[in-house]
């Protein structure tokens, strides 16, 4: 196992310094720069800018210096908001897509879960055809769709909850249950798929014939594998419940990361867009080496073919 956790880590390294080199470049090559504006700013006054951020510096220079502060764990500061570093932007930002990523990730669970348990089990009847049914909506209604329908809903016609802000639990509802409805037709396809599958092994007929009851059948022998495909799903799905919300973060005035990053990109923000995807790129890396953990504690034979 160690042996296991090691070689992750290892591989998740140049994986990362990859990720921001090509990032680097990319920025440097788009069109505009950070101090291109509406508003034209004096030629010498922009010259101090970009000596001060080292923007006049050769292209190669300014990769070196980048990756000699980013080794240092040094995110540097960010071109727009002045006397901010892009590490302090991403610490105040980050716990709101956090806590709506989190949310939505329960509300998936706990919807999407269940309901792909029920629908294997009663395969082939109401059970089956209308959560599926209604999980396929679900994958076909994109989130900036579903958000302003629950919104009609939810507030312009019941009056419910509110519509925007971020100023109590209520505000979670509505942007939580938008990204966690996405989520939850995913996760209950993959659990009822994951159960069928399971369901047709030898071990589960020996326990039905030896007498267990169906709960025991089901939460005893049959969950544990049957739900490594949705293990696998949720890395992948946290980290995009997570950097993706960005849309969400905008349709409900959320002040998330993603937010933070779009913006950035707009305005040419060199250091807070590369502070960003690194950020965002070694938080999918973590959750894919925590679900290949996972995947090797409730599958033993996944570990040795990996």
């Amino acid at each position: 196992m160690r042996s296991f956790i090691l070689s992750r880590i290892l591989q998740a390294i140049p994986t990362l310094l990859a990720i921001a080199t090509i990032t680097f470049f990319m920025t440097r090559f788009a069109p505009g720069g950070p101090f291109d504006s509406e508003k034209a700013i004096p030629e010498e006054i922009k010259v101090q800018l970009e000596s001060h951020f080292g923007l006049d510096l050769p292209l190669f220079h300014q990769y070196l210096l980048y990756m000699k502060n980013l080794l240092r764990g040094d995110l540097g500061p960010s071109f727009k908001y002045l006397g901010w570093q892009v590490s302090e932007l991403i610490g105040i930002s980050f716990p709101v897509s956090m806590t709506l990523g989190t949310c939505a990730l329960v509300i998936a669970l706990i919807i999407g879960l269940p309901a792909g348990i029920i629908a294997a089990l009663r395969k082939n009847t109401i059970w089956d055809y209308l959560p599926m049914s209604l999980a396929m909506i679900g994958i076909c209604l994109p989130t900036f769709v579903l958000g302003p329908l629950l919104i009609l809903v939810f507030s312009s016609t019941l009056n419910l909850l509110p519509p925007l802000g971020w100023y109590s639990w209520s505000d979670l509802v509505l942007p939580s249950c938008t990204l966690g409805l996405f989520y939850a037709a995913y996760v209950a396809r993959l659990t009822r798929a994951g159960m069928l599958e399971t369901l047709k092994h030898d071990y589960i007929r020996t326990a039905r014939a030896k007498g267990a009851s169906p709960a025991r059948v089901v939460y005893k022998h049959a969950l544990r594998a049957g739900l490594l495909p949705v293990v696998t799903f949720l890395g992948p799905a946290f980290a995009g419940l997570v950097s993706g919300s960005f849309i969400i973060e905008s349709i409900f005035f959320i002040p998330g990361l993603g937010k933070f990053f779009v913006t950035a990109a707009f305005n040419r923000d060199y250091t807070m867009v590369l502070g960003t995807v690194l950020f965002y790129a070694t938080l999918i890396v973590s959750l894919n080496l925590l679900i290949d953990f996972l995947q090797a504690w409730l599958d033993p034979k996944a570990r040795e073919q990996k």
